[in-house]
């Protein structure tokens, strides 16, 4: 195994190793496996808020598009209709959402 003299150098991460996950449009088998159609719906007009994640979040829009700007970073993540999006525990982010967001999301319990 390699090893660097530096190993400090070789985190591209946000802090914390937090990052937003997008899988862009996802099969309809991967949604039906997950369940979305039976996750709680929720929706925000456009605008700009500051999101903290105290549980992992999944999430699938079916519609509006959305910038989220990591905290601490200079990452910035695109989403929108039909991306299936993982927000990890503990990642704070400000979500500038271009346009009308409608999503099922869910939290996992752990």
């Amino acid at each position: 195994m390699a090893s660097s003299s530096n190993p400090d150098n070789m985190d591209t991460d946000p802090p914390g190793g937090l990052s937003i996950v997008v899988e862009r449009n996802p099969p309809e088998s991967r949604l039906q496996q997950l369940g979305v159609k039976s996750w709680p719906k929720w929706g925000c007009p456009t605008g700009k808020f500051p999101v903290k994640f105290d549980a992992r979040q999944t999430c699938y829009l079916l519609k509006g598009k959305v910038r989220a700007h990591i905290k601490g970073s200079s990452e910035t993540v695109e989403f929108g209709a039909g991306d299936l999006v993982v927000f990890p525990k503990g990642l704070s982010c400000t979500w500038d959402v271009l346009a009308a967001v409608d999503k099922y999301y869910k939290f996992d319990s752990s």
